[in-house]
């Protein structure tokens, strides 16, 4: 154990973070290991696409729980990678709509078997910890209620 193992409830961004980090080099590499150019930071907008095929960027960002900033950034590097597109909505010529290129519907195919594979190696990890997917939505439920720095004002008003 280290520190910030034991450090309970106070490291948990610090231990999220770190697994985090941890799942997304394995995954790249995973993606790797089967020929696959891929950052993982970019699935949640490919993932999106897939069921979703147009979608606008702030329907996109909304979709993926995203800043509208952060998402333009990773949309950006999908455009430079051509892995996805952008037109004008031609009802609302201000809104840009968002789809997968040809590129990216053969890289889509490609990865979906690796992701069957992660599924499988995921599933394994996390059926011993009771259900993490589901402690993960209560507290983003929870936190949608009420932020964490709201709760902790309440519980403690600022010092002045």
């Amino acid at each position: 154990m280290n520190v910030i193992n034991e450090s309970g409830i106070l490291a948990i961004s610090t231990r999220l973070q770190r697994l985090s980090e941890q799942l997304r080099k394995d995954g790249f590499l995973l993606y790797k290991a089967h020929q696959i150019d891929f950052e993982p930071k970019w699935f949640p907008v490919i993932y999106t696409l897939h069921f979703k095929p147009v979608l606008s960027v702030v329907e996109l960002a909304a979709e993926i729980g995203y800043t509208h900033p952060s998402t333009i950034s990773l949309l950006k590097e999908l455009e430079k990678q051509k892995i996805i597109r952008s037109k004008k909505d031609k009802q609302d010529e201000r809104k840009r709509l968002i789809l997968l290129t040809e590129k990216g519907k053969k890289l889509l195919e490609q990865m979906q078997p690796v992701w069957d594979i992660m599924v499988l190696a995921l599933t394994e990890v996390t059926n011993t910890t009771n259900n993490i997917m589901k402690a993960i939505a209560e507290v983003e439920q929870k936190l949608e209620e009420q932020s964490f720095l709201d709760r902790a004002k309440r519980i403690s008003p600022p010092v002045k």
